[in-house]
């Protein structure tokens, strides 16, 4: 299991980058997976918000820092990937 220190970390990197633009790919299972355009809206104590770049809706998705930490999530800031698995 995580420890508390380092999801805390995590948040703390995350803080930083609140309001720029952020791509996201989530692994959503059996073969599933999705990659997504957005701003990091907000974080809070055990998620964080990203508000999608969605022409019909005002979409939000939030995912905790266990699922960075588990590499479930993986986020790029301009060209900078955050805490991605190497490739």
């Amino acid at each position: 299991m995580a420890d508390k220190n380092t999801l805390a970390s995590i948040k703390q990197d995350l803080d930083e980058y609140i309001g720029q633009r952020i791509t996201l790919k989530a692994n959503r299972g059996r073969k599933k997976s999705i990659e997504r355009t957005g701003v990091l809206e907000k974080t809070y104590p055990s998620h964080f918000l990203v508000k999608l770049d969605e022409d019909f809706f005002n979409r939000k998705m939030s995912f905790s820092y266990a699922d960075v930490l588990t590499k479930t999530v993986e986020l790029t800031f301009g060209d900078e990937c955050y805490r991605c698995s190497a490739s």
